[in-house]
């Protein structure tokens, strides 16, 4: 596998781009990153309008251009026109994968990688329960035993809390903040327990304020945006996770530990995102936070290494019928 090239195609969002990688890694490959911008009309039409791909990708992203990889690994509206393009310039010899619905039928890749929330099926769809991402046994005990001197004077157990806040679908309220923050201070006084906390971006300025000041003289620490983000050292150290609902990578990420793992959940949502925790609910992966600290054990969540394989299963058929080696 060392020996293959692969691209990673997408509109360059962090979210996105990180579960391709995280398979590539998966893979053993180191990938090239493409970040591409369509032109118009691809752009607005994509993936309906399907002629000419080779002429999608605009001089604002990445050029795509031969030598063509071996392997492609894509995700995002404007990855499927590049995706479809590369696929017929290499006359099928590079191996296509396109991860979420790409809104057309999956014949068109050589796999396609959905959530069990989504409803396309087919011989060359996989199902995953989560999203794909970059973090793995290796990646979380290096990063553990970075951080571990600098989080030694915090007992245990130690929860790691991952906040994340407002999207196109949820709402953190003030309120939720402070329910939540009273909550995790709680557990430090009834549980002994230490606090690794990590605002994100989306937090909000008036809702950190609220959680440092409520968290503010106790065993935690609250991550202030400044040096290595410490999300992983986090994750590594952790005997329990607590994250919000509003995304889907950040759960994947926290229940892929094996820990346990509860989720805050906010105000609103959509079917989607309701019928993934309810999923992960239903199979005992996680539990929403009421305030309270149980130990159980939960199947672990590994779907980047379970898609990897499937990968490593069809691409030998696929290198043999193009005659590659």
């Amino acid at each position: 596998m060392q020996s293959l090239t692969c691209w990673v195609v997408s509109d360059g969002k962090p979210g996105m781009e990180n579960q391709c990688i995280g398979l590539a890694e998966a893979l053993g490959l180191t990938p090239v990153i493409k970040r591409v911008a369509l032109r118009t009309p691809w752009r607005q039409l994509t993936p309906y309008f399907r002629i000419g791909n080779r002429f999608a990708a605009g001089p604002k992203g990445d050029p795509v251009a031969p030598p063509w990889p071996d392997i492609l690994i894509g995700t995002g509206r404007q990855s499927i026109a590049v995706s479809l393009a590369v696929r017929q310039q290499s006359r099928g010899r590079t191996f296509t994968v396109q991860i979420q619905d790409p809104a057309l039928s999956p014949r068109h890749f050589d796999l396609v990688v959905v959530p069990r929330h989504d409803k396309l099926r087919g011989d060359n769809v996989l199902v995953t329960r989560g999203a794909l991402h970059r973090v793995t046994p290796a990646i979380l005990a290096a990063a553990a035993e970075r951080f571990a001197p600098r989080l030694a004077h915090l007992p245990h157990p130690r929860i790691a809390v991952l906040i994340g806040g407002d999207n196109g679908v949820y709402r953190l309220t003030p309120t939720i903040m402070g329910d939540v923050a009273e909550q995790l201070a709680n557990l430090t006084r009834t549980h002994g327990a230490g606090l690794m906390v990590t605002p994100s971006r989306r937090t909000g300025a008036d809702n950190e304020a609220i959680l440092r000041a409520r968290l503010s003289g106790l065993p935690a620490e609250v991550w202030d945006g400044t040096g290595e983000n410490p999300y992983f050292g986090y994750l590594g150290l952790a005997d329990a996770v607590v994250v919000t609902c509003d995304s889907v990578s950040m759960t994947s990420e926290a229940c892929s530990t094996g820990k346990p793992t509860y989720v805050i959940e906010l105000d609103g949502g959509s079917p989607k995102f309701r019928a993934f925790h309810d999923g992960l609910y239903q199979d005992g992966i996680t539990r929403r936070f009421d305030g309270s600290l149980d130990q159980w054990q939960h199947p672990l969540l590994n779907d980047t290494r379970e898609v990897a394989d499937e990968v490593l299963r069809r691409l030998p058929a696929h290198r043999k019928r193009h005659g590659l080696t």
